[in-house]
């Protein structure tokens, strides 16, 4: 029936095992520390610092932020070597020449040996409806991708897809609270384009399947996803392949601003193509879907 023929099935009990575990620490991570959410849900200000001298390093630059009274302050390494990141919570709007008054008490401390190349500030009102709309729009594309396969298959492939969906979703996000990365708009994006991609993977085994359940009764749903899998193998090599490596020029050569898109599109079209072989074709063995099962749907 087909050319390759990899067990991938043989496995699917000690990935469903692995996914378990990963998804239980997720939750777990995302309880106790949380996400690290940016200046775009947080509020506060963002201000890219370029330093114009070599003697200037990163804790002279914390140091003078800090003593400005600007509430939690952080400082990370942006780019390149002589380019910094500055975050707090203090907003702009508080006051008038808010950023000049800042620029003018840094050069007292440290000199003038440095630039401000961009400034962002969100306010608490406008931080709080991203985030609500950030939320807002995951849950609508899992809604809409829910009905989409609920009408397009049969309901034991639509719980299969959500299933994968939402595995994908909670791993993504255990990684970046694992490793603190910081959440923002672009990541709210990525995340959307995930669902897409895993959706996209996940139909087209799918597909497969259900023909194949067509054309041959007398086979199990075990050995048919399996068959299914092997058939559509060189489609998701190629489609996942030629993703990732545009997906690693960006993050390699696109610079810190897309480092956490990037990043995250990486982590979802690795942990997607897995799902739709290891997390949405084992529910379909564990349901027992068979002939009877898709000629029974379709007759009603």
């Amino acid at each position: 029936m087909t050319k390759s023929n990899i067990p991938f099935n043989k496995f699917y009990k000690l990935f469903n095992i692995l996914s378990l575990f990963l998804i239980l620490i997720s939750f777990l991570l995302l309880i106790f520390k949380g996400l690290n959410f940016g200046v775009d849900f947080k509020g506060g200000t963002l201000i890219e610092v370029r330093s114009l001298d070599k003697s200037l390093n990163i804790s002279d630059l914390r140091k003078s932020f800090k003593n400005l009274d600007l509430g939690d302050v952080s400082v990370k390494k942006f780019g390149k070597d002589n380019d910094y990141v500055v975050k707090f919570e203090k907003k702009q709007s508080i006051e008038e020449n808010f950023i000049e008054n800042i620029k003018i008490e840094l050069r007292k401390d440290i000199g003038n040996v440095f630039e401000f190349r961009r400034v962002e500030s969100v306010g608490p009102k406008v931080s709080s409806e991203l985030l609500k709309s950030g939320v807002i729009a995951i849950a609508l594309s899992l809604g809409a991708m829910l009905i989409y396969i609920w009408i397009r298959f049969e309901w034991q492939f639509s719980l299969g897809a959500i299933a994968a969906l939402f595995h994908d979703i909670i791993i993504t996000l255990g990684f970046f609270s694992m490793f603190s990365l910081e959440i923002n708009l672009s990541i709210v994006a990525a995340v959307l384009t995930i669902v897409g991609y895993s959706m996209n993977d996940t139909v087209v085994i799918f597909d497969r399947v259900r023909e194949n359940l067509k054309k041959f009764s007398d086979i199990k749903i075990y050995d048919i996803t399996n068959t299914s899998i092997n058939e559509t193998l060189s489609r998701t090599i190629i489609t996942s392949m030629t993703t990732l490596l545009a997906l690693l020029s960006i993050f390699i050569f696109g610079g810190a601003i897309l480092k956490g898109f990037s990043f995250a599109m990486i982590l979802g079209v690795i942990v997607g193509t897995y799902s739709s072989i290891y997390i949405a074709n084992p529910i379909l063995i564990r349901l027992n879907v068979n002939q009877k099962t898709i000629l029974k749907e379709e007759k009603e």
